[in-house]
């Protein structure tokens, strides 16, 4: 779990503090009263409040990511950990059963 958790928190940091446009995302802007969806590479650091200035919000009603978007996140901040996590666990105990055998 120690782990999961270093390598979750050395993925997450920089992808929620820093304005990386790597996710695909789809913007609504409210013109008038219609409403226009334009795809657009998102960063997760959108939805906490950084990476962008009040300004470039203007006439933006929201944004989120698309199913692609939520796919790419849930593997980088998940799945990445749990591989890299799994992986040295397995290395682990193959360490333990190797020094356990005894040889004849």
């Amino acid at each position: 779990m120690f782990v999961f958790a270093v390598c979750f928190a050395a993925i997450a940091l920089p992808l929620f503090t820093l304005p990386i446009n790597f996710f695909q995302g789809e913007i609504v802007y409210a013109q008038d009263l219609m409403e226009k969806k334009v795809q657009a590479p998102l960063s997760l650091s959108y939805f906490i409040g950084v990476g962008y200035h009040k300004t470039d919000m203007i006439g933006v009603k929201d944004f989120y990511l698309t199913a692609k978007g939520y796919l790419l996140a849930a593997i980088l901040l998940f799945g990445i950990p749990g591989l890299i996590a799994y992986r040295i666990h397995l290395g682990k105990n193959s360490q333990e059963n190797d020094s356990t055998k005894t040889i004849d």
